[in-house]
């Protein structure tokens, strides 16, 4: 029996015989993360993950909030593919994973949840900390609530059929997302952990749930066609439309912005009744949420609507549309005169955002007046304050393929789509319910697992001041565990001005606008960074903020005072 060093004698313990197995059957499936939120209940669990964490077998990470623990879980099965497992106690802390299970069931990412109980004896009389944890994740694709672990021959090995089943179901098919294992333990709550546990293996995942792959369904060239690609939608939406030589509308947050096709200015020429107008299909990777254009589009019934499938929640706005597997696109020509017409009219709607270029003529010149007028005007644009489009191009520019960009449901996500242009760039966004919790959470969790075994690169959240202060206990990370690189960029503007654009607006007094949706803050900024160990930089204008996000360092907010 193995023992960490210091430990008292051998305790035999089921609670911790079957938490090695169902944990050593996860990692040797392709588990590599577990996040764990420290509990009573759930201490064979925990004190299981260190010992795999101290062989080298997963990353732990610790997050003493459960809500923090399940986006941080969410933004590394983002990150991976691969589903992180969360360990947490019973009670309360099983319904603080709710909002994470929630995004991962609607945006189709792989997440495994490891919930300790009580006996089910305990349900339902008053004991303590106990509640009926069975059901409460509807949209599990796996939940199981295990028996009480006594000791009895074959217990393990149901342990260990249930871990493999839950890994298959939620990486494995169509659909991906969340699976739930309650896991009710009796005192003694942790003993000595078997000597077979930390060895290890790697095992296949079993081959009765693997992906069953169906012939793609053609694409013939004849309507006029765009492609929608939405959030998550990838380099597959952009290579569908150079094959089909069609109009690519991709959202920021897609993945998929960059090529020669890439329509800018998209939700001008969706109204555009000669352009979105004459739309008669079109074809949607990923999760489209950032304009009620696309939506309207996709809602028409004068427009065939094919849906190819993704991990996440089924896409069907329009009654008819027709979902695929997969989708090829046939032979035959390009229509080259509608593919141009939209090129001409994204070419006229692209945002110029590069700062006008240096007069060195009038730099150089030994006329004074002419000089002294060229420096004024440099001196102008380097000062000149920041504003929301300003915001985004500094740091798109400043992302590349190596780095990580994770956009908030903040208004500047929408900014960033009405104005950046293509580029290829690895983007992240919880756009499966587009709520602005567990923001700080994800992103720190794609940072984790981009980051991991010394790969390169920066991540980057852009976010507004409220979605930063929604999530602000996930700033708090064990001083025991490694640093990601990473950067907070917070578009500071004193409230939810997001609501601006809404109808909320035109109907709601200046005082109850305030009140219940501005949500007015004046939060010192540099003293919360302070107080969680993070770096503070506050810039005000282009060329410092340029500055400050190649600037190096772990772990920085940058703050940019923005008007209202």
């Amino acid at each position: 029996m193995t023992s960490p060093a210091g430990a008292h004698a051998p305790l035999a313990s089921p609670a911790s015989e079957a938490a090695a197995a169902l944990l050593d059957e996860l990692v040797a499936l392709g588990v590599r993360h577990v996040v764990v939120s420290p509990g009573s209940r759930s201490q064979a669990l925990a004190l299981a993950a260190a010992a795999l964490e101290r062989v080298g077998r997963i990353r732990l990470h610790v997050r003493i909030d459960e809500r923090v623990a399940g986006f941080t879980a969410l933004g590394i099965g983002r990150e991976t593919r691969r589903p992180a497992a969360v360990i947490c106690t019973s009670g309360t802390a099983v319904a603080n994973l709710l909002p994470a299970a929630l995004e991962a069931f609607h945006a189709g990412v792989p997440l495994l949840l490891l919930t300790a109980d009580r006996p089910p004896e305990l349900r339902g009389v008053g004991a303590n900390q106990t509640t009926t944890q069975p059901g409460l994740f509807p949209h599990a694709l796996f939940a199981d609530d295990l028996p009480v672990p006594e000791g009895a021959a074959g217990e393990l090995a149901r342990v260990r059929r249930t871990a493999a089943e839950a890994f298959a179901r939620v990486t494995s098919g169509p659909v991906q997302g969340v699976g739930h294992l309650n896991l009710p333990y009796r005192e003694p709550l942790a003993g000595t952990l078997p000597d077979w546990f930390t060895a290890g293996e790697t095992r296949a995942v079993p081959g009765d749930w693997r992906i069953r792959w169906h012939d793609p369904r053609p694409l013939a060239r004849g309507p006029r066609t765009v492609v929608i690609a939405g959030a998550d939608a990838g380099a597959d939406a952009e290579q569908l439309a150079h094959e089909g030589g069609w109009p690519l509308i991709a959202e920021i947050v897609s993945g998929a912005r960059f090529g020669r096709q890439v329509v800018h200015g998209y939700r001008a020429l969706l109204r555009d009744p000669d352009l979105g107008g004459r739309v008669e299909r079109a074809i949607v990777r990923g999760h489209p949420t950032l304009s009620r254009e696309v939506t309207a589009l996709l809602s028409r019934a004068d427009v065939e609507v094919i849906a190819v499938e993704g991990p996440g929640e089924p896409l069907n706005l329009n009654r008819a549309t027709t979902h695929a597997a997969a989708v090829a696109v046939a032979p035959g020509e390009t229509d080259r005169t509608w593919l141009g017409e939209w090129m001409r009219a994204s070419a006229a709607q692209a945002v110029d955002l590069d700062a006008p270029a240096p007069d060195l003529d009038g730099l150089t010149s030994t006329e004074p007046r002419t000089r002294a007028h060229a420096v004024a005007a440099e001196l102008a644009a380097v000062r000149r304050p920041l504003d929301r489009e300003q915001l985004v191009a500094a740091v798109w520019a400043a992302t590349w393929p190596h780095d990580r960009l994770v956009f908030g449901s903040s208004r500047l996500v929408r900014v960033a789509d009405a104005v950046l242009p293509g580029k290829r760039v690895p983007v992240h966004a919880n756009r499966g319910l587009a709520g602005i919790d567990g923001t700080i959470a994800t992103g720190l969790g794609i940072a984790l697992a981009s980051q991991a075994d010394g790969r390169p690169g920066v991540t980057r959240i852009l976010l507004g001041d409220l979605t930063l202060l929604h999530d602000v206990g996930a700033l708090l990370l064990p001083v025991s565990e490694d640093e990601a690189r990473i950067q907070l960029v917070v578009g500071n503007d004193g409230g939810g001005t997001i609501f601006d654009g809404l109808e909320v607006a035109r109907v709601a007094s200046p005082d109850d606008m305030a009140r219940v949706q501005y949500t007015p803050q004046a939060v010192d900024l540099a003293a919360l960074a302070q107080a969680y160990g993070w770096e503070h930089t506050r810039v005000t204008t282009r060329s410092a903020l340029d500055q400050a996000l190649i600037a190096p360092g772990a772990r920085r907010i940058i703050e940019v005072p923005l008007d209202r």
